[in-house]
């Protein structure tokens, strides 16, 4: 059963997403639990492509760094179809929230991989950073037309394995508590965060990295005289780059809370 091509331009591949329906809460709780207890293919797939408008929108999000929006979408969707997967509905919350972070984190490794990102510093403030973020509702994509060329179907192989992306919807899988245990919730975070510090400039990147991201924080005094700045300037700096961290990752006071208190 296949999903929509993506061809021609994304407009057309909107038109072709949008001709699926949104599902309700209550229509989305029947159809999850059935598959949850069943696996039926047909309803996997109602799940998946009822919620493929807000792959668009992630993916859209994460094209500014420079992979093709095609390659995006379709890491997004397979993101999807693995939460779908393990989606269990006993636990009280729409399919989308929890999906949320299998489609990022699919698409995020897939820019890391791609772009050579490096990742580092502490995970206490990766998750500080990553994990506060607002809930994110499913909406609409607004789109340009983009030349695109790929092939989305549940029979499709992953590359050269003979897997298919039918095969990580059939797949047994572990309960949420498990699935978004401290090493899956480090990797989400670690390359959201590689992702974020891209867009500082040197300086602040440095004084990110040495006051926030390091395991053992340096002072803005002892900052300053790297920099052959006042303590008092690069603490203006810091706070600047840590709001633009937090606008690009959508947090709040987490950040601030987490940050060392040494002078």
């Amino acid at each position: 059963m296949a999903l929509p091509v993506l061809a021609d331009s994304l407009q057309r591949y909107l038109s072709e997403v949008n001709a699926y329906p949104l599902l309700s809460a209550k229509e989305e709780l029947t159809i999850a639990e059935r598959y949850w207890n069943e696996r039926k293919v047909e309803d996997a797939h109602t799940l998946v492509t009822s919620n493929l408008r807000y792959v668009i929108k992630v993916a859209m999000e994460f094209s500014r760094y420079g992979a093709k929006l095609a390659d995006l979408i379709q890491e997004g969707n397979m993101g999807l179809m693995i939460a779908v997967k393990k989606f269990d509905p006993t636990k009280g919350f729409r399919l989308i929230t929890y999906a949320t972070w299998w489609i990022k984190a699919q698409i995020q490794d897939y820019i890391v991989k791609t772009k050579g990102l490096v990742r580092n510093g502490s995970k206490a403030m990766k998750k500080a950073l990553f994990y506060k973020q607002d809930k994110t509702e499913t909406g609409d994509a607004n789109a340009k037309t983009i030349t695109l060329a790929a092939d989305m179907s549940l029979d499709t192989t992953l590359g050269d394995s003979t897997t298919t992306h039918l095969d990580l919807l059939k797949e047994e899988g572990p309960n949420q508590e498990e699935l978004l245990g401290e090493q899956e919730e480090a990797t989400v975070v670690s390359k959201g965060v590689s992702l974020a510090i891209q867009d500082l400039n040197d300086r602040e990147r440095l004084i990110i990295t040495e006051r926030v991201m390091a395991d053992e924080p340096q002072s803005l005094q002892a900052i300053g005289v790297t920099l052959g700045l006042t303590r008092e300037r690069v603490r203006q700096i810091e706070t600047a780059a840590l709001k633009k961290l937090k606008d690009a990752l959508g947090t709040r006071d987490a950040v601030v809370g987490a940050l060392p208190s040494g002078a």
